[in-house]
């Protein structure tokens, strides 16, 4: 017996399950281009084109996702983006008042590591073809 799933090629789902992982890999782009350059994760993931790019495939095709196992991870990835973009407006928030810099920065290290966590677990679940918790 075989250890691998067959994929149907009339699976309604198979179009939506692969545009998931390009947003995942754009998001995932952006973030490493925080890793490899002089700019934070979260300035990277949140001002990069690739997950700009995602937000926009996101909001174009979570229709066709609505009421599958694959809606959560729509909706994973763009709860991603919107939190990170909060947590560092509150960082810059606490960056001009300049007493909170230490915690703006250990706020914009801990959103950086939030947001690399949410996309490896979101993409490794993706892979296993099951929908992330509520």
């Amino acid at each position: 017996m075989a250890d691998y799933e067959v994929i149907s090629a009339n699976d309604p789902l198979e179009g939506p399950r692969a545009w998931c992982h390009v947003m995942y890999g754009l998001h995932a782009l952006s973030a490493v281009g925080g890793i490899l350059t002089s700019a934070t994760i979260v300035g990277a993931f949140l001002t990069g084109w690739p997950s700009i790019l995602a937000v926009i495939i996101n909001y174009a095709t979570r229709s066709r996702v609505t009421a599958s196992w694959l809606e959560s991870h729509w909706r994973w990835q763009l709860r991603t983006f919107w939190f990170a973009l909060l947590w560092a407006l509150v960082a810059a928030f606490l960056f001009f008042t300049f007493i909170g810099i230490p915690f703006a920065w250990a706020l914009i290290v801990g959103t950086g590591l939030w947001v690399l966590y949410r996309v490896v677990r979101g993409w490794l679940v993706l892979v296993d073809r099951r929908g992330l918790p509520v």
